[in-house]
């Protein structure tokens, strides 16, 4: 038999061996996706880390009530964490490190040493990053993770899950994940794009933020609301509950005992997937049609006429999505967006980019105003834009190429995901993770070889 015929003939056997009729979810109170029928998801879980709020639940328990979004970290709301650093004139992605680690804020003294140690572990041995350099791939979190598991082998301990023991490793990665992904950067465009080959070595006293942006562009290539941008960014991206598919990843694979790098590794594969990491890059591309096709950015008859079309399927890619508009559990606001959204207007006025950033607002009030008439009443819950919808624009604007925008969120999220990961192998009540699945399929008998 043709080898290319028998993989055609296996693909067209999955048409009916993964064919699963939906009436059987309801038949056996199957969860699809870990979903209740109200859309909120299925309780799986406890944490102390972080709480995604966007609706509260009726008095009589049967419904849900939509409400201003609320993101917070070890009980902090995450609007004071950036206006309390905002307002005193400094960054943040470190103490949020700090605080999603430990539970607490830092005094001056520790989140000086804390600074300090990320900025002394930021530097990667040199093996580690003779080892970026000889990656070969088009995908920056492929190459993620496959360095964090050559990670693994330059640690002592690596299968050490004692709490110091963790403590340090999640130290090591939130430090080293900047260069890895700024060298895998350079590296990838230098064998793809015949880019120039820039291995710069973290500089002392810089942020994190600020050492990434001069890792990738040098010390010419930004200004400070540049940095302070992507230090919120960051804030931002941080942590987002323990029921995100990449967290749960991480939380899942860290149950059964494995060591931090496989479990981050995983997280990474998670966080690569479209319907996670990768949602700021669909925004941004659907932006861009939307600045072709639409000739006056300021008529909001033709902006709002156009969306109603793609909610159609009749124009885009006739998925009938406004990408960045709608999220799981945020309703009337996401808190991330709309932080986000006041820096990204003063960018834009930086950038001389007022107009693009006046058309991108009016596009996400039309968008939410569109997707509620469109669905009118066989939609019981209200949407909002969430923080992919500026996020893909914010980095453009500080003029980070597109291929790290998906690592830039594990960058940020890594900080989620150790203190998580960490949580899983200490709370005393812990056990693998282990659901159960109905088989549905029919009993059949086995035929020896001659007979089939």
């Amino acid at each position: 038999m043709n080898k290319d015929y028998l993989i055609y003939k296996l693909s067209e056997t999955v048409k009916e061996t993964s064919r699963i009729e939906n009436d059987l979810f309801k038949c056996f109170g199957v969860k699809r996706g870990l979903r209740n029928e109200d859309h909120s998801g299925v309780l799986v879980g406890l944490t102390n880390i972080g709480d995604v709020v966007g609706y509260e639940r009726l008095a009589d328990g049967k419904g849900l009530k939509a409400i201003p979004g609320k993101l917070l970290y070890r009980g902090i709301d995450v609007a004071d964490l950036v206006h309390g650093v905002q307002d005193e004139e400094r960054l943040g992605y470190e103490e949020t490190a700090f605080l999603l680690l430990s539970g607490y804020l830092p005094d001056r003294e520790e989140l000086d040493t804390f600074t300090n140690l990320l900025n002394e572990q930021m530097v990667l041995r040199h093996a580690a990053k003779m080892n970026i350099l000889q990656l070969y791939g088009n995908d920056i979190m492929n190459i993620l993770a496959r360095s964090v598991l050559v990670l693994y082998a330059f640690d002592e301990n690596p299968d050490d899950t004692s709490r110091d023991n963790l403590v340090r490793q999640s130290v090591d990665l939130i430090a080293k994940f900047p260069s890895i992904i700024a060298y895998a950067y350079h590296t990838m465009n230098h064998n793809k794009n015949g880019g120039s080959l820039h291995i710069r070595i973290p500089k002392p006293g810089f942020s994190l933020a600020e050492n990434f942006i001069y890792m990738m562009k040098g010390s010419k290539g930004y200004t400070p609301l540049d940095v302070k941008v992507l230090d919120l960014c960051l804030i931002l991206h941080a942590e987002h509950g323990g029921g995100n598919n990449s967290t749960f990843t991480t939380r899942v694979t860290s149950s059964s005992g494995t060591d931090t790098y496989s479990s981050i590794a995983a997280a990474i594969g998670s966080l690569k997937g479209p319907l996670h990491g990768g949602a700021n890059l669909q925004v941004i591309d659907m932006f861009a049609h939307l600045r072709e096709v639409i000739s006056d950015w300021t008529d909001e008859a033709e902006i709002k006429a156009y969306l109603m079309r793609m909610l159609r399927k009749e124009v885009y890619d006739k998925k009938g999505l406004i990408y960045g508009i709608g999220h799981a559990v945020y309703t009337i606001s996401d808190p991330r967006a709309l932080l986000l959204k006041e820096m990204a207007r003063s960018l834009a006025q930086e950038k001389g980019r007022e107009k693009e950033f006046a058309f991108l607002e009016s596009v996400e009030r039309l968008a939410v105003e569109s997707f509620m008439e469109f669905k009118g009443n066989s939609v019981n819950k209200k949407v909002c834009a969430n923080v992919d919808f500026y996020s893909g624009f914010v980095y453009d604007m500080i003029g980070l190429p597109r291929e790290v925008y998906t690592p830039l969120f594990a960058m940020s999220r890594i900080a989620g995901w150790v203190a998580h990961r960490t949580e899983e192998l200490n709370f005393d009540s812990r056990r693998i993770i282990r659901p159960a699945y109905k088989n549905v399929a029919p009993a059949t008998e086995y035929k020896a070889l001659e007979q089939r």
